[in-house]
């Protein structure tokens, strides 16, 4: 039953296509966004290019206007634009018309409903692409520009939560990133004691711990005492495995079966979703096996040498490496060492990216080995960070399931605003 004040609206009369190209050469200095920069129905941007970057006609949006991926339309890739700047023409850029609320258009246009209907009526096989002179004919009921405004509200808390925790994520992780480097690449502590100095924010225990001089090494000068080791000596290496796919018993199961695709669409150091899963006879009757938490996992394929640590126990096929430190290589270590040198590989090769990982690329690779006392201190400093990284990206899990829950509801009229404050408690 519709509410009592809705109105049947079609989609056009709501919104409008904003038809505003632009030559990067004249949008110098602007991000750019691609579809590879949305994520893929997680209502965020993933990153973002450079308009310098870039070559061939492109649209220019302004800050607050949506960006929805035409091309691939079940990706559901739309994204309220956090700032100015020019996107792919594969992607819309959509602006509410007076009387209907900017946020409320974004979440009908990131409904289930929406998107069915986009991917519904696109055109193309190999590369579908949805029609706006189809969906500007789209109907539904619309309240008041108020009660819009209240229903964005409650399911833009939600996501600003997420963001939020996106955000407290991103600023651990750049701060264990740093004391890794810090301490395992430029060495800093080490320089400090070797000025006379003490080692700046500190305790004195940690830098008890750390040598006061260099010594040669086929890498160069190292801390004294450290050694030089191939990467492959450090660390446990497992490939994965893929059930048969013909057999229904395998899938479907309480295991998380993780892909190249899932690691690179992480969003976090921590995988805590995958798209696919496997059952226990799965596991058993293949090559994969189950992973502990916390084991670093490297694409092979894909997106080559991306990496993130489980979440949970996990299962992963091919296109990744699974890797555990050997004894007194905590996992933490081990993760964050493995991320700097495949970054510093990237770096050699002019940054393009490999085409493939093998066994050979981690034992041809030679690492600064520190003494385990001081691997065990990096350990005890980055794991309260991790623990509460994994815990922000489990709520934030959480978080995106109920909003996806309530957009349908409250867009329809089956749920209120004012039932539905009550799911807000949580994140107040």
């Amino acid at each position: 039953m519709v509410p009592d004040g809705w109105q049947t609206k079609a989609f056009g009369a709501c919104a409008e296509l904003v038809r505003d190209t632009v030559s990067p050469e004249n949008a110098v200095g602007l991000p750019y966004v691609g579809l590879e920069h949305i994520g893929e129905a997680t209502l965020a941007l993933a990153g973002h290019g450079h308009a310098e970057d870039v070559t061939s006609q492109k649209s220019r949006f302004r800050r607050g206007d949506i960006l929805f991926g035409k091309l691939r339309p079940y990706f559901r890739k739309v994204v309220l634009a956090p700032f100015d700047g020019i996107c792919s023409t594969d992607i819309w850029t959509v602006r509410a018309k007076p009387g209907t609320d900017q946020r409320f258009l974004f979440y009908w246009m990131a409904s289930a409903e929406f998107v069915e209907t986009a991917t519904r009526a696109s055109e193309g096989t190999r590369m579908p692409r949805a029609q706006w002179r189809f969906l500007e004919r789209l109907e539904r009921e619309v309240p008041g520009i108020d009660e819009q405004r209240a229903i964005a509200h409650i399911l833009g808390s939600l996501d600003d939560k997420i963001e939020l925790n996106r955000r407290m994520n991103e600023t651990l992780e750049q701060i264990a990133q740093a004391i890794f480097k810090s301490w395992f690449v430029d060495f800093e502590p080490v320089k400090a004691k070797a000025a006379g100095r003490q080692p700046v924010g500190m305790d004195a225990a940690t830098a008890a711990l750390f040598p006061d001089s260099f010594e040669d090494s086929p890498l160069g000068k190292i801390p004294r005492g450290w050694r030089v080791e191939p990467l492959s000596d450090t660390i446990e290496l497992q490939a994965g495995g893929t059930p048969r796919t013909d057999v229904p018993d395998y899938w479907n199961g309480d295991i998380p079966w993780i892909s190249a695709k899932d690691v690179t669409a992480a969003g976090s150091i921590y995988i805590t979703a995958t798209e696919r899963s496997i059952t226990r006879a799965g596991v058993d009757r293949s090559s994969t096996r189950v992973l502990p938490r916390d084991t670093t996992v490297v694409t092979a394929r894909g997106t080559v040498g991306a990496c993130a640590l489980t979440g949970r126990e996990m299962a992963m096929n091919q296109t990744c490496y699974s890797a555990r430190g050997k004894p007194d290589f905590g996992s933490l270590y081990t993760f964050f060492s493995l991320r700097q040198q495949i970054a510093a590989l990237r770096q050699q090769t002019h940054g393009t990216i490999f085409d493939t990982i093998t066994r050979s690329t981690f034992s041809g690779v030679p690492v600064v080995v520190p003494p385990p006392r001081l691997r065990h201190a990096f350990e005890a400093v980055a794991r309260p960070m991790a623990d509460l990284m994994l815990a922000n990206q489990q709520q934030l899990a959480t978080l995106a399931a109920i909003r996806d829950a309530l957009l349908p509801r409250l867009m329809s009229g089956e749920i209120r605003v004012k039932d539905a404050e009550r799911f807000l408690e949580p994140v107040r």
